[in-house]
């Protein structure tokens, strides 16, 4: 999740820049972000990546983790970290197609990962045919290895000409002036993920006091709802993308009209979703566990947290939208004060009085806050005025 930070930090900057460029038909000025966006991933994932497959074991440790789950895991962190780099990459670049109106491209890169994902899993997993049985530390490679494949993809797309953006040597020499602007806007949305992504992980160190099966309930659950939100992720990044790229060619009244298409759908979807997650929330985690103990955990983690989709369908968007204009502090400042300053702290209260579900319940109350405030803060338009 910290490494998402990164990664989701730098797509948001290129989506934001790209989308902007391409609203004031600048193909030249896009490709050059494109390419200076490409230069910060390589650089910060090397880094982060050394980092990561060094203090595995620590960061295990440090979240919690019994020794029984340091040595399953250690091999798992390390080549997960290690390999971060595809992860900053796909996100980063399916933030430039985005940002240049190129979604499909962004679903095939995905759809291609995460089958190559899938195929590899069992295989790496389980030592099927020729391939080595790597146990837990098989779905890390396979993770890594189907990442890697949408990175290679992404490239032969981008310098292949035939797209809305496209890339050519000249565009990889480092631009100081594009440079500076691009991290100084990724680097406030890298904090503002990083905020929000901490608050995950103090949330997952709360619950891990509860033991080994409330953690697996609680990950379990979370694994689920990630999933069911895919589609609103969508819809969140069409209306960033809408955003930039109509306040690029001067019609602001277009991207605020989209912002609130994008709430009411994202609304509609995710009610429905979360209706669904209640009342079907037992055999839904039946499908993935046997373990009573981690079933109850993951059945009310599930109800519990999808009491407040119709919220987080609208706090998605406009964090979006705003995201999208280039005005990242103002989301970055929401995150803050509706995770670090309210998510965490009734989280300790609740679970110190009613368990494990204590930590459900402040996800559920600090999303629906953040929700509120976002379209308040929105409604004020001062998205409008920032320059990018």
């Amino acid at each position: 999740m910290l490494v998402f930070s990164v990664a989701f930090g730098l797509a948001t900057g290129a989506t934001a820049t790209v989308a902007r460029r391409v609203g004031e038909k600048d193909a030249e000025g896009a490709s050059t972000v494109a390419g200076q966006a490409i230069f910060c991933g390589i650089a910060i994932a090397l880094v982060t990546g050394i980092v990561g497959a060094s203090f595995a074991p620590e960061f295990l440790r440090l979240m919690g983790a019994s020794p029984e789950v340091i040595r399953a895991g250690a091999g798992y962190t390390r080549v997960l970290l290690g390999g971060d780099i595809s992860i900053i990459l796909i996100f980063l670049l399916n933030g430039v197609f985005r940002g240049a109106g190129d979604a499909a491209t962004a679903m095939r890169t995905l759809w291609l990962a995460n089958l190559v994902n899938l195929a590899l899993d069992p295989c790496l997993i389980f030592g099927l045919g020729f391939f080595p049985k790597l146990g837990v530390m098989g779905a890390a490679v396979a993770t890594t290895t189907g990442r890697s494949i949408g990175v290679l993809y992404q490239f032969w797309v981008l310098f292949g000409g035939q797209r809305r953006i496209t890339l050519a040597r000249r565009h990889l020499r480092i631009d100081w002036e594009v440079l500076g602007r691009l991290l100084r806007l990724s680097s406030t949305c890298m904090f503002q993920y990083f905020v929000a992504f901490a608050s995950w992980v103090s949330l997952a160190r709360i619950n891990s006091t509860f033991g080994s099966a409330a953690v697996a309930g609680y990950t379990l659950a979370i694994r689920i709802i990630l999933f069911a939100l895919m589609p609103s992720w969508g819809i969140c990044s069409a209306a960033a993308t809408l955003v930039g790229q109509n306040l690029g060619a001067k019609r602001p009244e277009r991207s605020e009209r989209a912002v609130w298409l994008g709430g009411a759908y994202n609304m509609s979807v995710l009610t429905g979703v979360g209706a669904i997650f209640f009342l079907l929330a037992r055999p839904l985690v039946s499908c993935f566990t046997t373990d009573p103990q981690v079933a109850l955990y993951a059945v009310d983690c599930l109800r519990l947290v999808s009491l407040g989709y119709p919220f987080y369908a609208w706090g998605m968007v406009m964090e979006q939208a705003f995201n999208g204009a280039g005005d990242s502090w103002t989301p970055t400042k929401i995150n803050l004060g509706c995770y670090w300053a309210f998510q965490i702290p009734l989280a300790l209260w609740l679970s110190s009085r009613v368990g494990a579900p204590g930590v459900y319940w402040a996800i559920c109350g600090a999303e629906s806050v953040l929700a509120v405030v976002a379209v308040l803060l929105f409604r004020r338009g001062k998205w409008k005025e920032v320059k990018v």
